[in-house]
């Protein structure tokens, strides 16, 4: 897989997880202003990612570029969304886990 195609699954699968926990926590259909903010960072993050070529996800990477305070909410939503995504988004959620283990 080309590092184009890696950088959009990730910046997909980060976007799912975090409207998935806005769904549910914050009740909204759409992002809220404050989930909103934290899907911009992290997709920002994944784009300008210069391990995207070695690295499964940002959980992995030896660096963590995020502030400490986004790192504590991205950390909150994976926690929330990690295990309601084979519920929400199976074949993501599959295709994740054997990534995650590959490394």
């Amino acid at each position: 897989m080309n590092i184009k195609d890696k950088k959009e699954r990730e910046k997909k699968l980060v976007s799912q997880m975090i409207l998935l926990y806005c769904r549910k926590k914050h009740k909204r259909k759409t992002l809220c202003e404050e989930c909103r903010a934290l899907d911009e960072y992290a997709r920002m993050k994944s784009e300008k990612c210069p391990f995207m070529e070695t690295k499964t996800f940002c959980s992995n990477c030896k660096v963590h570029c995020y502030k400490p305070e986004m790192r504590e909410r991205i950390r909150e939503v994976m926690r929330f969304s990690g295990p309601r995504m084979i519920f929400h988004h199976p074949i993501t959620a599959v295709r994740h886990v054997i990534e995650s283990k590959r490394k």
